[in-house]
């Protein structure tokens, strides 16, 4: 679709980053995004959740996120904008629900680079010599551990600094990698199928509800956490040499991506040693907490003990070498996502300005870099073990996803005549459908997360506060009000309906004095399992089209993209 008189075109030098990367780069950024830790350990702790069924979990979530990519991709096509996913609902509705949205986008990646760190080093201590580098009772970092981190973000750090092509160039080859092992994985433990395993260990379904241990497995199993990443190449938009090649980089991502990690569960099932079920009597009981030494070791690195297990060496050599490079190239790419998010809220005015300095030479945000790898290395101190990090940034990404569907409904309002290369066909159904799915996710991680979300949130304005009142970037956004009662209303709604709900419980700062009693009991199951779904529904849908009716203006749209869209008034009607 050409740009006509009335449609105003995109100026493409307006973010003063080098726009260097081409479908491939845009596609292999969001890919390797996509397969990172989740693949390596995902499979394993989504079957002590749901067992076999955990599947299903993989083909829900697959559904949900590729209806949340297609939105990403017509907003990355429409904006090819440096941070796209923390920008997008600030030029819908404003600065408050920008600032908050904006947040949730560059804490989750900000965090996720720390985790594959984290993820590298644990799977390396199943080599004997490695084991004291990493506590597998608590999940934590030790001695030669830490080196290692450090030397990771440290390595990071330096490929960002570089300009985005080398970027692009060291990316490709990585995840070309990343893509070619599990795909081999997957081809040759087809040989070692055991049809059995899919109803040993208690059957298919796990005892209790087994609806509600697949919808657990979604977020707190790791699910939705290793679809993540498809948005990449709309955080990388501004450096994009053809914008229209951002939707299509979105769309076939996550198509490769789904598939490859519904076979990896598959094929995780199917070839574990039937002895070994037998032994463990359940799925859950080939969890971290097993007295048995094999499942002590898989649970360090499972793909490695399955296939060295099942006899086949030089796959599990390749899988202990994938197990540093398929974390390490995650880990790069959302130190880079982290940086232009940054980046893309300097611009809306929220964070000091120096968030916006690029390098003479390379044209990269340099200060956005450094900041980003010691936030990601702060996140490594606190917080134990892989399995317990994704749950809060599961949420943390499904609340930045969240914005997108509001963000389309109301520009397709707002801006009807900017030129589109992919639209999203039916979106006045699917907008509002992904808005209530993505706060399914929300809901099914628990009480736990989601107050631990709300604090994070508040932190968020606080710096944003702070920013103001020391006057850091002088493009100070106007807060638009307008936006800040849905938006109150959403957060406090999604809290009680968590707090009523099915799933929980205790919050992660229960226990500090006032709050512990309250903190403590929630996700008390009062609304139980189908009363919760159902109030999560209809609270998502009266949101969303609360959202949609105090959008912006079309005026006040037109003063937040002039950047990006130079004539943009010239497409009003």
């Amino acid at each position: 679709m050409g740009a006509t008189a009335s449609q105003p075109t995109v100026k493409l030098d307006a973010e003063g980053l080098e726009r260097g990367l081409g479908f491939w780069g845009l596609l292999w950024a969001s890919e390797g995004s996509i397969i990172g830790s989740g693949w390596l350990f995902g499979a394993l702790t989504v079957v002590t959740l749901a067992g076999p069924s955990g599947i299903i979990g993989w083909i829900i979530a697959t559904m949900i996120v590729i209806v949340l990519a297609l939105i990403h991709a017509e907003l990355g096509g429409l904006f090819p904008v440096t941070g796209g996913t923390s920008r997008f609902p600030h030029y819908a509705f404003g600065s408050v629900a920008g600032g908050a949205f904006g947040w949730m986008s560059y804490l989750q990646a900000a965090s996720v680079a720390p985790i594959e760190v984290l993820a590298a080093v644990e799977y390396f201590s199943s080599f004997h010599f490695a084991r004291s580098w990493y506590n597998a009772d608590n999940g934590t970092l030790h001695g030669a551990g830490w080196v290692i981190a450090i030397g990771l973000q440290f390595v990071f750090t330096g490929v960002n600094l570089i300009g985005v092509r080398w970027f692009a160039r060291i990316n490709n080859v990585l995840t070309t990698w990343k893509v070619i092992i599990p795909t081999v994985t997957i081809v040759v433990l087809l040989f070692k199928f055991h049809g059995s395993n899919f109803s040993a260990a208690g059957g298919f379904f796990v005892k209790g509800s087994a609806i509600k241990s697949i919808l657990l497995a979604i977020p707190g199993g790791g699910i939705v956490f290793s679809l993540l990443g498809f948005e990449q190449a709309v955080q990388l938009g501004g450096e994009a040499k053809n914008p229209k090649d951002i939707p299509r980089a979105v769309i076939f991502s996550i198509l490769i991506g789904g598939a490859i990690y519904i076979l990896v569960q598959v094929m995780f099932i199917a070839a574990l040693q039937p002895s070994l079920l037998a032994h463990a009597g359940s799925w859950a009981n080939i969890g971290p907490t097993s007295n048995n030494t094999t499942i002590q070791l898989i649970n360090r690195a499972p793909f490695y003990e399955v296939a060295k297990l099942a006899g086949l060496g030089l796959l599990a050599f390749f899988l202990r070498i994938d197990a540093v490079v398929s974390p390490s190239g995650t880990g790069l790419i959302y130190l880079t996502s982290s940086s232009r998010i940054s980046y893309g809220l300097s611009k809306n005015g929220y964070v000091p300005s120096i968030f916006e300095d690029v390098t003479d030479s390379t044209k990269v945000p340099w200060f956005s870099v450094i900041f980003a790898a010691v936030i990601g290395l702060l996140f490594l101190l606190p917080f134990p073990s892989w399995g317990k990090l994704v749950g809060i940034v599961t949420s943390a990404s499904v609340l930045m996803y969240a914005a997108a569907p509001l963000a389309l409904g109301a520009l397709r309002l707002q801006k009807p005549d900017l030129e589109r290369p992919y639209k999203l066909p039916a979106a006045h159904i699917m907008a509002p459908l992904a808005f209530v799915c993505a706060n399914f996710i929300v809901y099914w991680a628990g009480w736990q997360t989601y107050t631990t979300l709300i604090v994070a949130m508040l932190l968020g304005f606080i710096l944003y506060w702070l920013s103001s009142v020391f006057k850091l970037n002088p493009n100070k956004p106007h807060w638009d009000m307008g936006a800040a009662p849905w938006l109150l209303a959403y957060a406090l709604g999604m809290l009680v309906i968590s707090y009523f709900g099915d799933f929980g419980p205790g919050g992660i700062i229960g226990g500090i004095g006032i709050f512990k009693n309250w903190l403590d009991q929630g996700g008390n199951d009062d609304l139980g399992l189908w009363g919760g779904l159902a109030a999560s529904a209809v609270w998502s849908l009266v949101i969303y089209y609360w959202a949609i009716s105090a959008r912006l203006p079309q005026e006040q749209v037109d003063k937040y993209v002039e950047e990006v869209y130079p004539s943009a008034d010239a497409g009003a009607h």
